[in-house]
């Protein structure tokens, strides 16, 4: 996929519904599993095979017959792994969530600096971003699909759990609280600038770098303020 993410196509259009049937009570978009939890190699086999599907043909015209044949199983072993598609979808999503995630906050692990940490985690989460394949087949041609996810309640919910989740990788640096503030922020500018012609400069070392030291940081880290000299 291109580095451009374009939305705008999909104002106006109707939802097409959650991507999600976890038990009751589970959050959007989760398959009920615990972050991080070991699956068998023949679920992980399965999601895989969902993920290509999906990034052949979309989210609506994949079925689970598609998804056992690029499994090289029957249909019967996805169904005992996965109950339905919505929820092989939802497992799906919430394991390439955890990679993703993951991925950043490793990306910042080495970081010296809170500047350092920040520029990591918005360049390794927007290489992810723009590199998968299946996310960006939906985002050009079933955009309706991503679009509740991405706006209003949604959105807020995204947010929360994408800052929750990069979170750790500034609680070196800053408190907490901050560390969370630090995370949303990030995730805001990445989404704002990969769904924009700008989108490239995320992949621009020196652009972002300046983006970071220029806007971000100055926001969460306060100069110490100077002491006057009172005359004598």
């Amino acid at each position: 996929m291109g580095r451009h993410i374009d939305l705008r196509d999909g104002a106006g259009l109707v939802s097409a519904g959650p991507v999600s049937a976890g038990p009751a009570g589970d959050p959007p978009g989760r398959s009920g599993r615990p972050a991080g939890a070991v699956r068998d190699g023949t679920a992980e086999r399965v999601l895989d095979a969902a993920l290509a599907c999906v990034a052949r043909v979309g989210v609506t015209k994949t079925t689970l017959d598609d998804v056992a044949r690029a499994a090289g199983c029957s249909r019967a072993t996805v169904y005992r792994h996965f109950p339905g598609k919505q929820p092989l979808l939802a497992a799906a999503v919430a394991r390439e969530g955890d990679r993703l995630a993951a991925a950043a906050v490793a990306a910042a692990r080495d970081a010296a600096t809170l500047a350092d940490a920040a520029v990591a985690v918005l360049q390794a989460g927007a290489r992810g971003l723009a590199g998968h394949d299946a996310l960006g087949y939906v985002l050009a041609v079933e955009p309706e699909v991503v679009l509740p996810y991405v706006s209003f309640d949604g959105g807020s919910a995204l947010l929360a759990e994408a800052a929750a989740r990069l979170a750790p990788a500034f609680v070196r640096f800053v408190d907490a609280q901050h560390a969370l503030r630090l995370a949303e922020w990030l995730v805001r500018i990445g989404i704002s600038y990969l769904c924009s012609p700008e989108g490239d400069e995320l992949f621009d070392d020196a652009r972002v770098r300046a983006l970071v030291e220029d806007f971000v940081v100055p926001g969460l880290v306060r100069p110490a303020p100077s002491r006057e000299v009172v005359p004598s």
